[in-house]
C-alpha cells in the first residue's frame, strides 16, 4: 500500500549556456529560457516561464478532474495574461481564460472551474501573492494568444 504521507517532490536544474540563455531540465525534458538582459525572443523568460506553469497547472488540473466529474470535453486552451510592477519587481496581476470545447451545461463549467482553482498546485501558490482572476468558459479553441492582451 502506498504511504499517502509521502509528499511529492520537484526537481529542475537551470544551466547558463551564454549572455543569451540558459536551459532548464527536468527528467529527460529542456526548455529555453531567456535570460539575456537584452531579451531572446526565442525562449520563455523568467516571468513567461511562470505564466505557462500556471497554464499547464490549469490544464492538468482538468485533466485530472473531468473523468471523475464525467464531464465531456473535446478540447481545452488557456490564455494568461501577466502585469509586471517594477518596485519591487513582481507580477502583481495575473488574469487568465480558459477555453473548454464542451456541450456541458453551465453549471458543470462552474464545478470545472471551482476544481481548478481548489486543486492547482501552481494555482494556490501563486494565488496568495498576487491578483489571480479569471473566467473558464464554453468555447471552441482559437488560434489566436492575445485575446487577454487588450
Amino acid at each position: 500500500m502506498p504511504d499517502l504521507n509521502q509528499k511529492l517532490t520537484f526537481d529542475v536544474a537551470a544551466t547558463r549556456t551564454d549572455e543569451h540563455g540558459s536551459i532548464a531540465t527536468c527528467k529527460s525534458a529542456s526548455i529555453r529560457l531567456d535570460t539575456d538582459l537584452a531579451g531572446n525572443p526565442d525562449a520563455f523568460n523568467p516571468a513567461e516561464l511562470l505564466l505557462a506553469a500556471l497554464a499547464a497547472c490549469m490544464i492538468k488540473g482538468i485533466e485530472r478532474v473531468h473523468p471523475m466529474l464525467s464531464f465531456q470535453l473535446r478540447g481545452v486552451e488557456v490564455h494568461v495574461h501577466g502585469v509586471r510592477q517594477d518596485v519591487p519587481p513582481k507580477l502583481e496581476q495575473i488574469s487568465y481564460e480558459i477555453v473548454v470545447d464542451t456541450d456541458e451545461s453551465d453549471a458543470r463549467l462552474a464545478l470545472l472551474h471551482t476544481n481548478v482553482k481548489k486543486y492547482g498546485t501552481v494555482f494556490n501558490t501563486v494565488a496568495p501573492g498576487t491578483s489571480l482572476q479569471g473566467v473558464l468558459r464554453r468555447g471552441p479553441p482559437t488560434a489566436s494568444h492575445d485575446s487577454l492582451a487588450t
